[in-house]
């Protein structure tokens, strides 16, 4: 995988990449969800992200060995969130790297740790104060590696909502 680079996905790539996001379902879940099947869910994914695409923010790795072109094998989002203003910064903002995937063929290659020192290079560049993530235990120690750590301030509460957010 010599040819592999990470960049941001282009309009045109995001229904492959709700196709990594409907993989990464099935590999999770066994199964492929009950509730839209895949033509309707690739839809209703590249419209989402084009509708929301100045607060998340899609990085792709792109693998140019893959037989008839480029084939993207891994994502990450940035969600940028503004934040309240200060007498000290008018202007602030955090992130949430949030689904961030690797194909299974290609992972404990590094591949994965790229693509999560390019999106934080994108939220330097943004001028994020600070990005969290939520992630499985199995990659806790490529997010640690990357400078993550667990602060003893940042808390989390599990909300659950009678309905489904609109």
């Amino acid at each position: 995988m010599e040819n592999v680079i990470v960049r941001p996905a282009g309009p045109g790539e995001l229904a492959a990449v709700a196709g990594l996001r409907w993989q990464w379902i099935l590999e999770n879940d066994g199964a492929a969800p009950a509730a839209v099947d895949r033509d309707a869910f690739v839809r209703h994914f590249v419209t989402w992200a084009e509708e929301n695409a100045s607060s998340h923010r899609c990085m792709v790795l792109v693998d140019g060995d893959v037989s008839g072109g480029l084939g993207i094998i891994g994502m990450a989002w940035l969600a940028v969130v503004h934040r309240v203003p200060t007498p000290h910064a008018l202007h602030r903002a955090s992130g949430d790297l949030q689904c961030v995937y690797v194909v299974p063929e290609a992972r404990d290659a590094g591949l994965g740790g790229r693509l999560i020192a390019e999106t934080l290079a994108r939220a330097r560049d943004l001028g994020l104060e600070r990005v969290t993530v939520h992630s499985s235990p199995r990659a806790i120690p490529a997010y640690a590696r990357q400078g993550f750590e667990n602060p003893p301030r940042l808390l989390q509460a599990h909300v659950t909502r009678a309905v489904p957010y609109h």
